[in-house]
C-alpha cells in the first residue's frame, strides 16, 4: 500500500514593490513621529505599489519567481489559491488572473478571504486537497495592495501597512517532511474592531471603504490568541521549544511577535522579523517572511517551522510544518 500524501512546501517567491515610505514619511502627513512608531509598532518602514498599481502584478510576479526558483513548468500546477483582502476586483478572482498571467494552463483558481490569517488558512485548505489525494501540485499565494484601502490621514492605520505578495510551491510528498499540524479558530463577535466596511453588499455608496482598527481591542486579543493557539498546537503535537527551528508569526506588531515567542519558550533568534522594513502586508506576511529567511539560509530543507497568525475576522491560527522534502 502506498503511503498517504503529504502536503510538501518546496519553494518560495516574492514581489515587493520598490518605493518606501518611511516614518519621517509619514510624520509630514500625520501627527506622529519616528519614535513614536517604532516604540509601539516595531515598524520603520514599508513598501508601498505606485498608485494605481493592482495586486495582480504583484501576485503574478511572486508566483512567476516561485516557479523560477523551483524550476516547474506552470502547466503542471494543479492549482492556485490567493489569499487577499484587495483583489483587483469583487469579481472574477484575482488568483484567475494569476492563473491567465502566469501560463498554468490547466490549473483551477480561486480567492480566499480571510484577512491577516489569510495565508495560513490557505495552507490548510492546500494540505486538505493534497492529503486527500485531490492534487499533486499548487500554487498558495498570499498578497495585498493595503494602500488601496487605508486613509493615509488616519494615524491609526497609515502607519502600520504595506503592500506585498509571496508565494509557496506545495506538493504532495512521502515521508516525514511536510505539514504535521494546524489549527484554526474564528470569533465573528470582534468581526467589527478590524473591518473593511463599505466594501462588498453592505455597503454606503457614498463612501469609500477604508481599513477601521479598534486597536487596543485588537492587540489584546491578537497578544492572547497567537500564543494560546501556538501553545496549544504545540502541545497537541507533543512539542517543546527544542523541536521548532524558526517560528514565522503574523507582522502586526513586534510586542505581539515578542509575546508569542515567550509564550513557544523560544529566543528571539529564532524569530523571523520583518515589520521593520515591511509593516504589516496583511495576507503577506508569512509568505514574505519565510522567502526572507530562505534567502538568508536560516529556512533550509529539514527546518522545523511553526506560523502563527491573527487577523480581521477575527481569525487566527498555527501550523507546524517541516520545510522542504528531508
Amino acid at each position: 500500500m502506498n503511503p498517504a500524501p503529504r502536503a510538501q512546501c518546496v519553494a518560495l517567491g516574492s514581489a515587493i514593490p520598490d518605493r518606501r515610505l518611511t516614518n519621517a514619511d509619514l510624520a509630514k502627513s500625520v501627527s506622529t513621529t519616528d519614535e513614536w512608531i517604532r516604540s509601539r509598532t516595531g515598524i520603520c518602514e514599508r513598501r508601498i505599489v505606485e498608485p494605481g498599481t493592482p495586486l495582480s502584478v504583484l501576485a503574478i510576479a511572486a508566483a512567476q519567481d516561485c516557479l523560477s526558483r523551483a524550476n516547474i513548468d506552470p502547466a503542471t500546477i494543479d492549482g492556485i489559491i490567493l489569499a487577499t483582502i484587495t483583489g483587483d476586483h469583487l469579481m472574477p478572482a484575482t488568483a484567475n488572473l494569476v492563473q491567465a498571467g502566469i501560463g498554468a494552463s490547466r490549473a483551477w483558481a480561486f480567492d480566499l478571504v480571510n484577512a491577516c490569517n489569510g495565508f495560513l488558512s490557505a495552507m490548510t485548505v492546500a494540505t486538505s486537497f493534497i492529503e486527500s489525494g485531490r492534487a499533486r501540485r499548487l500554487l498558495v499565494l498570499g498578497g495585498d495592495v493595503m494602500s488601496s484601502v487605508i486613509d493615509p490621514t488616519d494615524r491609526n492605520t497609515c502607519i502600520l501597512f504595506g503592500d506585498g505578495c509571496g508565494a509557496a510551491l506545495v506538493e504532495a510528498g512521502t515521508g516525514t517532511g511536510g505539514v504535521v499540524g494546524f489549527r484554526m479558530r474564528s470569533d465573528g463577535t470582534g468581526a467589527n474592531d478590524l473591518i473593511l466596511p463599505n466594501s462588498g453588499s453592505k455597503r454606503d455608496p457614498e463612501r469609500k471603504p477604508v481599513v477601521y482598527q479598534n486597536g487596543r481591542t485588537v492587540f489584546t486579543h491578537a497578544v492572547r490568541a497567537m500564543a494560546e493557539i501556538a501553545g496549544d498546537l504545540m502541545a497537541e503535537l507533543g512539542l517543546t521549544g527544542d523541536d521548532i527551528d524558526l517560528l514565522v508569526p503574523h507582522q502586526a506588531n513586534l510586542r505581539i511577535i515578542e509575546a508569542t515567542a515567550e509564550r513557544c519558550g523560544l529566543p528571539m533568534e529564532k524569530v523571523v522579523v520583518n515589520i521593520d522594513r515591511l509593516g504589516n502586508t496583511t495576507g503577506a506576511t508569512l509568505p514574505l517572511a519565510l522567502a526572507e529567511a530562505h534567502a538568508d539560509g536560516r529556512l533550509k530543507d529539514g527546518t522545523r517551522v511553526l506560523l502563527v497568525a491573527f487577523g480581521g475576522g477575527y481569525s487566527w491560527g498555527a501550523c507546524y510544518l517541516i520545510w522542504g522534502r528531508p
